[in-house]
């Protein structure tokens, strides 16, 4: 009779050396514990970006309160993301190397304690040098992430990425819940201070608890010819122009929505918060929804992305002639769900392309580029719009970084996804 056992991720495969243990009960227990794994890398995803948007909330009132002028707020996020492309370039090198357990504990530990540092910055100097270690340090948790997810899911990898993307539109949600209200009661230094203390709680729990891979699991070393032959790979390099593209209208929306609702239409601030709050729940219902769809046997992944920024770019062009509130309540859930949904499906298209051992380094010069198009996008919506002051002109801008997108991604080549 087969002895059944529990075996947990990090153990040496006792099937190896007892033959009556029942192979079921190992892959039950590695497929138990790959759920675990998702919750961690999940739950890092979700603080690095809370630690990202609370300047962004506060930065009105807390700018003036430093003496920063207003024209110079956004300079704290601008050097965030310098850090945070250059870490993506080189965390995703670095967690091919030392594996994304480390990198991630790093990641965290170091995020934690530059988040706590920010809260006692006192001049603009200052606070531009912590953001980008802030940067520098949160980058890096997404090619970690990246690494983990295609090691423990196969089959269900477009599901575990739209699961773990969620992390981002509920991070917005928590920041603004939580962000404007405590800064007022305690001060905005503790404000920091306990997002960067949680950050560093989180980092030491990604430490005990997160397994590199499977147990048994041959473990092959990337060499730099494998990191270099991703540069040349085509669906990669098509897969980052898709991004770009993706992002251009995503961050555009995020960036700008609001103000032009408000300013072009004469929504007050609170309905146009609303009517985004439809917005965000769309985005976070359809990626797991889209990534579980990009699972099923049979669907392709590359007419997916299509359809969904296909979608993305009617949608941008419909909710850029709304006039009314109504109207943009009805259509905000909509652009939603395809200004969100299309990124679990190419996330999971670079890990079918890359392959679990050079997961890491393709996610993160991938995404590297995606984020160039999140800092280019604001500045050309706020130009257009102010040399036309028409909203429509506005979003017919953004709708042309997805319909890029769609054009170039009919160069994916026909590939079998790579485990």
């Amino acid at each position: 009779m087969k002895q059944d056992i529990t075996l947990s991720a990090g153990t040496l495969p006792i099937a190896a050396f007892d033959k009556n243990v029942s192979n079921t009960s190992i892959r039950v227990a590695v497929s138990n514990y790959r759920w675990f794994a998702l919750f961690i890398v999940w739950g890092a995803f979700l603080l690095s970006y809370i630690d990202r948007v609370a300047w962004s909330i506060i930065a009105a009132p807390v700018g003036a309160s430093l003496g920063i002028q207003v024209t110079m707020l956004g300079a704290f996020v601008t050097a965030f993301y310098a850090g945070y492309v250059v870490a993506n370039i080189v965390g995703g090198i670095i967690t091919d190397f030392l594996g994304g357990r480390f990198v991630l504990t790093a990641s965290m530990l170091l995020l934690g304690a530059f988040t706590f540092g920010f809260g006692h910055i006192q001049t603009l100097g200052m606070g531009i040098i912590v953001q980008f270690f802030m940067g520098l340090t949160a980058g890096a948790d997404y090619s970690a992430g990246m690494k983990i997810i295609p090691t423990w899911f196969h089959r269900e990898r477009g599901r575990a990425m739209g699961l773990y993307t969620t992390a981002t539109s509920l991070a917005v949600v928590i920041a603004n819940a939580i962000a404007p209200s405590f800064s007022i009661k305690y001060g905005w230094s503790q404000l920091f201070h306990m997002f960067g203390i949680i950050t560093f709680v989180w980092g030491i729990i990604t430490l005990l608890f997160l397994k590199n891979q499977p147990s048994g699991e041959r473990v092959i070393r990337n060499t730099i010819g494998d990191l270099l032959s991703l540069l040349r790979n085509r669906n990669l390099i098509v897969l980052s122009i898709a991004g770009f593209g993706g992002m251009w209208a995503t961050i555009g929306i995020n960036a700008w929505s609001n103000a032009l609702m408000t300013k072009g239409h004469g929504i007050t601030p609170v309905a146009a918060g609303s009517i985004m709050v439809g917005f965000g729940i769309g985005a976070v219902i359809a990626k797991p929804v889209l990534g579980w769809v990009s699972d099923l046997p049979g669907v392709s992944r590359k007419w997916l992305s299509i359809l969904t920024l296909g979608a993305l770019v009617v949608l941008l062009v419909v909710f850029g002639y709304c006039s009314t509130t109504t109207q943009f309540y009805v259509v905000a859930p909509l652009l939603g769900v395809f200004a969100y949904g299309y990124l679990p499906i190419l996330m999971a298209q670079i890990s079918d392309t890359s392959g679990k051992r050079l997961a890491g380094a393709a996610a993160g010069w991938t995404n590297a580029i995606w984020q160039a198009g999140s800092v280019v996008s604001p500045l050309a919506i706020g130009y257009v719009y102010g040399q036309t002051h028409t909203v429509p002109s506005a979003f017919l801008v953004l709708a042309i970084g997805p319909a890029v997108a769609v054009l170039v991604i009919f160069l994916l080549k026909k590939s079998h996804r790579v485990e």
